[in-house]
């Protein structure tokens, strides 16, 4: 445990996303789910992590500086 944590900036959302397209998808095979920005064009998600509880998508939201709302 650090005593002194260093505060990091959250990262600007990338071009051509919003808060909006902010997506949950799971896998059909392995149940997996994963939490990116959907992008319609490629049908997508990009810049996807994976999610295995509520702590893991809070901290993707907090990564861009977003309110995650449950």
């Amino acid at each position: 445990m650090s005593l002194f944590h260093k505060k990091s900036k959250p990262l600007p959302i990338p071009d051509g996303f919003t808060p909006e397209s902010i997506r949950m998808e799971s896998s059909t095979c392995t149940g997996e789910t994963t939490i990116g920005f959907y992008s319609p064009a490629e049908k997508r998600l990009c810049f996807a992590e994976l999610v295995r509880n509520e702590e893991d998508v809070e901290a993707f939201y907090a990564k861009y500086g977003l309110l995650y709302k449950s």
